[in-house]
């Protein structure tokens, strides 16, 4: 696991930032919806780094808090269209989990890039992120999973290059141009690859480094 700077640095060669020097690796290995998580945004030029509820639901909702968006239709729906256009954000991560259902049983598989390098996951929510507001924080962006990824799961996080993460979260880029961004500067499926992990992961507890080590599905 990574600290945060490790993250950052793939990001912050030009960009002005107020992000304090914090070396140590984060040490989260299993994050859940509704728990803050570190969301990189920015404000007036300048990159932040908030603490902010993973979950969605304006005051007008009734329903269960959201957790991810669409790309389909985030762009023009009544409910995310503020938020592309004004709320674009990025969370960094190593990897995701994915559930897969085999008869009556679910394996858990750990997902990550082939070559190691961060994942930028496309991130929308209510500015501003620095207030604290517990009703409403942020959501994942997601598209639909192709190639060998359709495999494992019918959607994934939508992840970004280092160069369109800064362009995603840049304020003067409009919601048009974002839009864009997702269809040209995406990474491929190719680059993913996944394994088999411990059922452990189910248990939202469990932070050990251990979630992420392949396991032998038939020993489970």
């Amino acid at each position: 696991m990574q600290s945060r700077d490790d993250y950052i640095e793939f990001l912050l060669e030009e960009a002005e930032s107020e992000i304090p020097y914090d070396p140590e690796p984060i040490g989260r290995y299993n994050v859940s919806p509704g728990t803050k998580v570190l969301l990189l945004n920015n404000r007036e030029g300048t990159l932040h780094l908030d603490p902010v509820i993973w979950s969605y639901a304006p005051s007008w909702w009734d329903k269960a808090p959201l957790i991810n968006a669409r790309v389909e239709t985030a762009s023009t729906s009544r409910m995310f269209k503020p938020l592309w256009n004004h709320g674009r954000a990025i969370v960094f991560a190593d990897g995701w989990y994915e559930w897969v259902r085999a008869g009556d049983k679910k394996q858990p598989y750990y997902i990550y890039r082939k070559d190691r390098k961060p994942l930028f996951f496309a991130a929308i929510g209510k500015q501003p992120f620095d207030v604290g507001d517990e009703a409403a924080g942020f959501l994942i962006v997601t598209a639909a999973a192709d190639k060998g990824l359709i495999d494992i799961h019918d959607r994934r996080p939508l992840v970004f290059t280092s160069r369109a993460a800064l362009e995603w979260m840049n304020p003067e880029t409009t919601g048009a141009q974002a839009s864009e961004l997702v269809h040209d500067a995406a990474v491929s499926a190719d680059e993913f690859t996944w394994h088999p992990v411990s059922l452990a992961v189910g248990n939202v507890k469990n932070q050990s480094p251990e979630l992420i080590k392949k396991t032998d599905k038939a020993s489970l």
